[in-house]
């Protein structure tokens, strides 16, 4: 898009184009099949015969085949010219997760979920190229929190629906055949709804050439975000912390609905709080708030450290990890759009969500070996470490770049 530059001083209204409303409510649907599937697979898993290092497991796992499929499904998209289809194919593999219902073992729970993230990892970066497409430069802070805020309202419905499922005695698996309603409904609108910003030519640009045409500054950034990343652990784990924590008090069937019940809390706060932190961005600067995102996932960290096993504590604890959240997600997007170039911005894209791919396989598989076979409070202390590290170095990116 040319005119980019010029359209920054478009007025506030014209920020929310076609792309921004039809991709956030593509985001909703796709959230809320996915969180109705993550709110009850650790105890799925744990009845299939695994434990806190098979749900580590499969998180990181599925995490890293994720990143492969960002780091080179983006590229060519940009090399076709065209986003939609390579967008398409993503959400149409991702709408097969609930074909988890038949699983018999939990290593079948992590082919499935593995097959369902090459689709959400393919997907993630074009999707959030095509966002960056479709508003003026001044609002992408605005843009990208309306699209996390859609996202994160999916993320409360889908875990509530999971949650009156359980209350009226429905099985794992009938919960995961339900979540194959709104995936499917996501392959409808991105096919009717969801339109190409506009025309754009192709390449015949090298993947290593688009890779080393990224700006220092993005490059920079996203050593400080992969560096975070090794730490910040999936939430699947917050689920099980605590339904473990509240089990012998309980019981087993109150403590599954008292964990998803907090993860709702968790993301009833990201949702709230993405699109106020996506317009404060653009008055404050986008690092700042970032800096204190990845601290703030250190503070949750040592609070799950060193308080009680009790709901009145865990729910301050779950709303502080939405709060970190909703700005980690938030800001990330929008200052890599912001740092990018169109010609590569859907690489640009895919680097960041490989990099931090990574990071989320090594957290997850540390920080769950940890637990399972060190102690709690070591996962915990590995996870503060590192997002302060990773704090670090955005303290330490020149001042007059925010």
């Amino acid at each position: 898009m040319g005119d980019r530059a010029n359209r920054g001083g478009a007025t506030s209204r014209r920020w929310l184009t076609r792309n921004v409303a039809a991709i956030a409510l593509l985001s909703l649907f796709s959230d809320m099949g996915h969180e109705m599937v993550t709110s009850i697979m650790p105890f799925f898993v744990v009845a299939l015969g695994g434990g806190s290092g098979a749900v580590g497991a499969i998180e990181g796992v599925s995490d890293l085949f994720a990143s492969l499929a960002k780091i080179w499904l983006p590229h060519y998209s940009e090399r076709a010219g065209r986003r939609k289809p390579f967008l398409v194919a993503g959400y149409l593999l991702t709408a097969l997760k609930g074909v988890m219902a038949f699983a018999t073992i939990w290593a079948q729970v992590l082919v499935v979920r593995v097959v369902a993230w090459v689709g959400r990892g393919a997907r993630g970066p074009i999707r959030d190229a095509m966002l960056a497409d479709s508003v003026p430069i001044a609002y992408l802070g605005r843009a990208f929190g309306l699209h996390r805020a859609a996202d994160t309202l999916g993320a409360v419905i889908g875990p509530l629906i999971a949650l009156g499922l359980l209350a009226i005695h429905w099985g794992y698996r009938g919960i995961f055949l339900v979540a194959l309603i709104p995936g499917g409904l996501t392959i409808l609108i991105v096919l009717f709804m969801v339109r190409e910003p506009s025309p754009r030519p192709g390449h015949n640009i090298g993947f290593r050439q688009s890779l080393i045409s990224l700006p220092r500054d993005f490059l920079r950034f996203v050593a400080a975000a992969g560096v975070f990343g090794l730490g910040n652990f999936g939430p699947m784990l917050l689920i099980l912390y605590a339904r473990q924590s509240l089990v012998a008090s309980l019981g087993v069937q109150r403590a599954d609905s008292w964990a998803i019940g907090l993860y709702i809390l968790f993301n009833i706060a990201y949702a709230a709080f993405s699109y106020p932190v996506g317009l404060l961005s653009e008055q404050t600067g986008k690092r700042p708030l970032l800096v204190l995102g990845y601290l703030l996932f250190a503070l949750m960290c040592i609070g799950f450290l060193v308080s009680a096993r009790h709901v009145i504590v865990l729910g301050p604890l779950f709303v502080l990890g939405g709060v970190y959240i909703a700005i980690v997600d938030t800001i990330e997007s929008a200052l890599a759009a912001e740092l990018l170039p169109d010609h590569v911005r859907a690489t640009g894209f895919g680097l960041l969500g490989t990099i931090s791919g990574i990071g989320d396989l090594v957290s997850s598989l540390v920080v769950g070996l940890l637990w399972a076979h060190v102690s709690l409070a070591s996962g915990f202390i590995y996870a503060a470490i590192l997002a302060v590290l990773g704090a670090g170095l955005l303290t330490r990116w020149p001042r007059s770049q925010q």
